[in-house]
């Protein structure tokens, strides 16, 4: 069970980019899993604290900024900061911590000299790497045997093939190294995570995510350094999301099948771009297309489209509760929380709110309600659109000074499109039209304007 730590903090950290390119719509997945993980707790009374590192020393950053011609610090603080405002777009908030590799060399080398100290780790020619089987629970996370496991980390030095680097001594190429005990060098990938989990959250701390290409060796070693230099759980809870892929392969920047998130954004919208995700289990492989982002952009239409019906319906009021749509508030709530509290259920989650969306509707066809239920109804529904992040599609549409006519001609377009009933739709438009409007299409969904 996911529970606070002894200073009653739900600690969530999630291995981040290494920043050497602009991040493309699979990075980007667990930035939104784990963002709105936190913002679901914070939201049902919990206090969490959410930490996404940022890798800024790496391999692929040598090369990436020896093909440029440019230094790597100069590379890294780039993409740093186009990664920063690529995030940004999708309106989730900054996590509460973004650690910089580069910025916690201290507690790096401190740790490595604890696993030294312990004899899990020994130095060699300048390097430093872990004792793979001096630690007896190797393995676990990933179900490996390391009897069956092949080398994963090459070095020339190395008492054992499946041994790996903690530091890595400076070599022809590289433009940055940091001093230690044992040379002019650099941290191994693995470390890096362990000393700003542990700086930023302590050992023990709730949960620990990331992609499922991590799993091995990346989290297996982070457990295998943390526990053995603490004699403590590291993390009590692993949630590994599944990789987005284009043509049947898993997207990677490095064979170039990539939509970057910021492209992807300005097409779609950040609306679009979270339900798309939302609409999928975090552990289920997720296929990238444009038919799957209109499926999402449908149905963020369907959502909006039912809070206008209810902004309609404020401005005249009846004076009847609808009995059916009060108890299906209440089944939404339910399915929503017991969805979410299953394993991070989103879609189970978005689906009670598409039962809401279509119980508000049949409600509003069969008459005027309240207005106090009207107001009730709303704010569940913002309530429950927040929880996932997308509290954009609650937010009202202003007085545009069309007629409710033309409002509802609208919605029912947008229903027909939801249901692929296109040439409903067309006609629809046809009768906007004939009354003087036209509809405009956007990212955030469709709109009327007087007819130019």
């Amino acid at each position: 069970p996911l529970v606070p730590g002894d200073d009653g903090i739900v600690g969530i950290y999630a291995c981040g980019p290494t920043v050497y390119a602009r991040i493309h719509i699979g990075n980007a997945r667990p930035f939104v899993v784990f963002s709105v993980l936190k913002r679901y707790l914070e939201r049902r009374g919990m206090r969490a604290r959410l930490v996404i590192n940022i890798t800024d020393v790496n391999d692929k950053i040598y090369d990436a900024a020896r093909a440029e011609g440019i230094p790597s610090t100069e590379l890294a603080r780039r993409c740093t900061r186009q990664y920063v405002e690529d995030t940004d777009l999708l309106g989730l908030g900054r996590p509460d911590a973004e650690p910089l590799v580069t910025g916690c060399m201290g507690e790096i080398v401190a740790l490595i000299a604890d696993l030294v100290a312990r004899d899990l780790a020994y130095a060699a020619g300048g390097d430093v790497y872990f004792r793979v089987r001096a630690f007896p629970r190797y393995g676990e996370l990933s179900g490996r045997n390391p009897d069956d496991m092949t080398d994963t980390d090459p070095g020339d030095l190395k008492e054992d093939p499946l041994d790996f680097a903690l530091w890595k001594g400076l070599k022809d190429g590289e433009d940055a190294s940091w001093d230690s005990p044992w040379g002019p060098g650099r941290p191994g990938w693995h470390i890096e995570c362990s000393a700003m989990a542990e700086r930023e959250l302590g050992t023990g701390f709730a949960v620990h995510g990331g992609g499922i290409d991590l799993v091995f060796p990346h989290h297996e070693n982070e457990i295998a350094q943390s526990e053995g230099a603490h004699d403590a759980p590291f993390a009590r809870i692993w949630m590994h999301n599944e990789m987005l892929e284009l043509s049947d392969s898993k997207m990677s920047k490095s064979i170039g099948n990539i939509a970057l998130l910021a492209d992807v954004v300005d097409q779609w919208g950040a609306d679009t771009v979270i339900a798309y995700f939302m609409q999928s289990h975090y552990r289920s492989r997720l296929p990238f297309s444009d038919e799957r982002m209109q499926d999402a952009q449908a149905a963020c239409r369907r959502i909006r489209n039912a809070v206008r019906a209810l902004d309609r319906a404020l401005d005249e009021p009846g004076e009847g509760n609808d009995a059916e749509l009060a108890a299906a508030v209440v089944d939404a709530r339910t399915r929503f929380v017991d969805a979410m509290d299953d394993d991070f259920g989103t879609p189970g989650a978005m689906a009670a709110i598409f039962d809401l969306v279509r119980a508000i509707n049949q409600a509003l066809e069969r008459g005027r309600l309240a207005e106090g239920q009207l107001q009730e109804v709303r704010l569940e529904l913002a309530g429950l659109l927040d929880m996932l992040g997308l509290a954009g599609l609650a937010e009202p549409a202003g007085d545009s000074g069309v007629p409710a006519s033309v409002l509802d001609l609208l919605r029912r377009r947008e229903d027909a499109r939801a249901a692929r009933d296109f040439a409903e739709a067309d006609a629809l438009r046809d009768a906007i039209a004939a009354q003087g409007f036209e509809v405009r299409d956007g990212p955030d969904g469709a709109e009327v304007v007087p007819a130019s």
